[in-house]
């Protein structure tokens, strides 16, 4: 018990204490710390405002939605480069041979037809 009360209490180390007092066995100290001690060595307790952790959702929620828009882009992109390569395929032409006649080329817009 003096053991775990002075791993406790964080006068020593796990490790010094097995040391000071001649124990075998390299994880025992911290057993009879889980074992027999208080619970509170080795866990973090954080302390949060209600409106940091408000902070936190809306944090979370737009990381998630920014993950969700890129694995979309992702996914857009895929089919885009798959509808290329079935189009180049089609017209018996290389996917590089297309980008390279195609590169620099304004894009041109269909005229609407007028009405009379």
């Amino acid at each position: 018990m003096q053991a775990v009360r002075e791993v406790e209490s964080g006068q020593d180390c796990a490790q010094a204490v097995q040391r000071k007092y001649n124990i075998r066995g390299a994880g025992t100290v911290l057993r009879w710390v889980r074992q027999f001690g208080s619970g509170k060595y080795g866990k973090v307790i954080r302390v949060e405002r209600a409106d940091e952790i408000t902070e936190t959702i809306r944090l979370r929620t737009q990381l998630r939605q920014a993950k969700e828009a890129l694995a979309d882009a992702h996914m857009e992109l895929a089919l885009e480069k798959a509808f290329l390569a079935v189009a180049c395929e089609q017209m018996d032409q290389t996917v590089e041979g297309f980008k390279k006649k195609h590169v620099g080329r304004p894009r041109t817009r269909r005229s609407k037809p007028t009405r009379s």
